[in-house]
């Protein structure tokens, strides 16, 4: 794991010039509003300019690969599981049925089903890049500046500031530590078989999590003994004011949101039904 994933990336774009205040609430609204709506023409137009979106960030696509492979492989169980346990939910929602062909027992393929899950595809789709990209193009301490501003409590904002900025400590130290374990013939690689290496890996996850501890023992004993928590306010060093590129975001969520509302309820459903 040469490459560290899901760290931030300091670029000059138009994504990373916004501040993290109209990020943050970029962000929620697009994935508050890509959770409610379930009308595919409103998704598939989050999904092409979610992927806009990224392609201006520049983010190398080595920085968050791993990442990206571990959301895929969740996504295929979780279609797999709609399947297996709500084969016919499809037509329960949509109150028509159009089989495709009969499997066995009683699962049999319909296109009501096949439609519900790929909207299920298109909402990972579109809120996945989002806030792949939220966590690549923000740095934690402006987010925590971010976050107080919102009206969230300094002291949890600067605890998620601590926990964004050393995930790539955490990885140094799994690196670190694989490496030691390679050192005494505890191979990891892919030469070993799957379940050999799978318990390799595991061993070295339990140093991982005592360095991991006493990290944050730490880092609390240093902010108490600094008297961190003591003042109701505090003040940020990264904060910034909001500028246009700003304003412009901001505008941009709320007329998608709207719009997406608007389309989707229109018909006093949010399920886009292409079998009346």
């Amino acid at each position: 794991m040469s490459t560290k994933m899901l760290t931030y990336t300091n670029q000059n774009t138009p994504i990373h010039r916004l501040t993290g205040a109209s990020k943050l609430l970029f962000f929620v609204l697009w994935a508050l509003t890509a959770m409610i709506i379930y009308d595919t023409r409103c998704l598939l137009a989050m999904f092409v300019i979610a992927i806009v979106i990224f392609a201006v960030s520049r983010v190398p696509f080595k920085n968050y690969s791993f990442v990206l492979y571990l959301i895929l492989i969740f996504f295929a169980f979780n279609q797999i599981a709609i399947f297996l346990f709500s084969p016919l939910y499809g037509v329960e929602l949509y109150g028509t049925r159009h089989n495709i062909v009969h499997l066995f027992a009683w699962y049999t393929l319909t296109w009501e089903q096949l439609f519900y899950q790929f909207n299920v595809a298109l909402k990972y789709a579109v809120v996945v890049p989002i806030g792949l990209l939220f966590l690549l193009v923000t740095d934690p301490s402006e987010f925590a500046a971010s976050l107080h501003r919102l009206g969230v409590s300094y002291k949890v904002a600067y605890s998620v500031a601590i926990a964004l900025r050393y995930i790539p400590d955490i990885q140094q130290d799994f690196q670190n530590i694989s490496f030691a374990a390679q050192a005494r013939g505890i191979d990891i690689s892919r030469k070993e078989k799957f379940g050999k290496r799978l318990k390799n890996v595991v061993s070295i996850l339990l140093p991982l999590i005592l360095t991991s501890v006493e990290r944050i023992e730490k880092i609390s004993t240093a902010m108490e003994l600094r008297g961190f928590g003591r003042g109701k306010k505090r003040t940020w060093y990264r904060a910034r004011p909001l500028r246009r590129g700003d304003y412009v975001a901001i505008v941009m969520i709320l007329i998608v949101t709207i719009a997406c509302l608007v389309i989707t309820f229109a018909d006093g459903s949010r399920f886009y039904n292409i079998f009346k």
